[in-house]
């Protein structure tokens, strides 16, 4: 069944077609009569040569007042046609040269109900796509420039306080520069492990493991940092539980996962980490009873450097890259993460990672 541009373009072309013929024959059929009038007027010898001249002369000017007639018809109907079939196409051209130019708020008007009315919409949903990545883009910048700006003054003030004899060089002021060491560090090698994921070369080396043991081991190893900071960590769900995976990527997944967790969970909640085996794929949950997220912030919580206005300090908001990197991996391995939160309720990040 016909539908949308593809059947107006076969109507109009139809109606064309159809009215050249319409007119061609009336011509036809009015020229030739009034020349068979105009020779009965003149004799009634069928067989004379006025009538053969009549004749010919009736179906020469038909044929060429047809011709002529459907031709002006043909042209003013292409012209009108064409108008309105590639007029929203200038216009939606006029829109993405101004998006080019820098104009992104620019958008083109959509009308009816066709294909074309599907692109211009496309072309509005990418201007909106567009707005936002340049948004998050220039938050990006500022975010970076503030992780490393603060570390590297901090340094600066504390080397002038040594060198100036402000300080005396105690274990405390030297393992304070350390810790701002570290964090650059830290910064660095998140950023080294997003451009690894972004490049072409990256693979995973797969090979079917034990998901719930890699799990248990990875909180195991991080246990410790929850008892300092006195939040439970609960580890429960299924065992035995296989899957092709890549070993050392689902352990930094699980990290990145709990030290958010940790980071966002006030002395005296709970973590919570389950493994569930689905038909085709494997559930990983994390849970927490921590400060949690608005709805309007959760939809850019696994932007790069994306982090919610109330843990913007360093200590406690992170470098906002460690979601990244885990929706990054998860989506390497062919699987999806999911978070949700509820302010002062808590937070649950979800983890489907296919089974082959």
């Amino acid at each position: 069944m016909m539908k949308g541009l593809y059947a107006r373009i076969v109507i109009a072309f139809i109606g064309v077609a159809s009215g050249v013929l319409l007119i061609s024959t009336i011509a036809f059929i009015l020229e030739t009569h009034y020349h068979f009038s105009l020779y009965q007027s003149q004799t009634m010898d069928m067989n004379s040569p006025t009538f053969d001249a009549h004749f010919e002369q009736a179906l020469v000017q038909s044929v060429l007042w047809s011709a002529i007639l459907g031709i002006l018809l043909s042209v003013l109907l292409s012209l009108v046609v064409a108008k309105r079939i590639t007029a929203p196409l200038i216009q939606m051209k006029k829109v993405a040269e101004r998006m080019a130019s820098g104009e992104l708020g620019a958008r083109t008007t959509v009308k009816g109900n066709d294909e074309i009315a599907d692109l211009g919409g496309s072309l509005n949903h990418l201007a909106e796509q567009i707005m936002q990545q340049e948004q998050l883009r220039k938050t990006m910048t500022a975010d970076v420039a503030h992780e490393l700006r603060t570390p590297l003054a901090t340094l600066k003030s504390h080397m002038e306080a040594l060198m100036d004899g402000v300080w005396l060089p105690t274990p405390q002021r030297l393992e304070s520069c350390y810790e701002e060491i570290e964090r650059l560090r830290f910064l660095v090698g998140d950023l080294e492990q997003l451009t690894e994921m972004d490049s072409p070369h990256f693979k995973l080396k797969l090979h079917e493991e034990d998901v719930s043991v890699i799990v248990h081991g990875n909180i195991e190893a991080i246990r410790a940092s929850y008892d300092q900071k006195g939040v439970t960590l609960v580890w429960g769900g299924a065992t035995n539980v296989k899957a092709t995976l890549d070993r050392q990527r689902l352990g930094q997944i699980m990290v990145n996962l709990l030290m958010n967790a940790l980071k966002f969970t006030p002395p005296g909640g709970k973590v919570s980490v389950e493994v569930k085996e689905e038909q085709h794929r494997v559930l990983i949950m994390v849970s927490d009873t921590g400060i949690g997220i608005d709805e309007d912030d959760l939809r850019f919580v696994f932007e790069r450097f994306y982090r919610v206005e109330k843990s913007r300090d360093r200590k406690s908001g992170g470098s906002g890259i460690g979601l990244t990197i885990a929706k990054k991996l998860v989506e390497a391995h062919g699987g999806t993460i999911r978070m949700e939160s509820g302010v002062g309720v808590g937070t649950t990040v979800k983890i489907h990672i296919p089974k082959n």
